[in-house]
């Protein structure tokens, strides 16, 4: 029961930690982000865009921030979607890095119970086996009692730790969703609007005057 209670002290700990990183720390976009994102961009101004995305709290601020820095320093949209990529995958780690502890001491602690319920178990018949038959009733459901609670113990601390998992998952699952989609938006207005200039045709006074010139001929 004792490496129970650590896997319980442990539990804790995390549940607090991840509810902290999860639901204080981290923080959303506001709705108008991208809006005023693209305001920027769309006029050209990508280091306005990179400042007014350094300004947010919200993870998907410091993804646009690289990606608007590059583009302001004529990056290509290789390199531009890689380091978007790099820094959309720490966001995620960050998100997700304790999260999987809670399961896991949630399963230890359950196994841990069954453990001690089977080992308090054979120690009950064991003595029961050598004892005084008056005293076989006693220390049989004496040992049994304890085994028992030994599964008890494991039950309250795993029960806690799997709903919470269960919880902060679902939360990082949501906004590692919400992440990754508005990442690929921001790199697709960065690709096409700032590519919008250079993919336009253009003529040249000495190529509109060669097409004059044969037309009069």
């Amino acid at each position: 029961m004792y490496f129970i209670l650590a896997f319980g002290v442990m539990s804790v700990a995390f549940i607090i930690e991840r509810y902290f990183a999860l639901y204080r720390n981290t923080k959303e976009a506001s709705a108008d982000f991208r809006a005023n994102l693209l305001n920027h961009i769309s006029r050209g101004d990508f280091s306005g865009a990179a400042n007014f995305a350094k300004s947010s709290n919200a993870a998907i601020g410091k993804i646009a921030m690289t990606g608007c820095e590059l583009r302001a320093t004529g990056a290509g949209d290789e390199e531009v979607q890689a380091r978007m990529d790099e820094a959309l995958t720490k966001a995620i780690h960050q998100a997700d890095k304790r999260t999987g502890f809670l399961a896991m001491f949630g399963n230890v602690a359950t196994l841990l119970g069954l453990l001690g319920t089977i080992s308090g178990m054979i120690g009950s018949f064991a003595a029961v086996a050598s004892a005084n038959p008056a005293d076989r009733a006693t220390m049989l459901s004496s040992g049994i009692s304890e085994a028992m609670n030994c599964t008890a113990f494991g039950l309250i601390v795993a029960i806690p730790a799997l709903v919470a998992y269960a919880i902060y998952q679902n939360k990082t699952d949501r906004f590692v969703s919400t992440l990754t989609s508005m990442t690929t938006e921001i790199f697709n207005d960065l690709l096409f609007l700032s590519d919008t200039d250079s993919k336009m045709p253009r003529f040249t006074g000495k190529s509109t005057n060669a097409a004059t010139s044969a037309t009069m001929n």
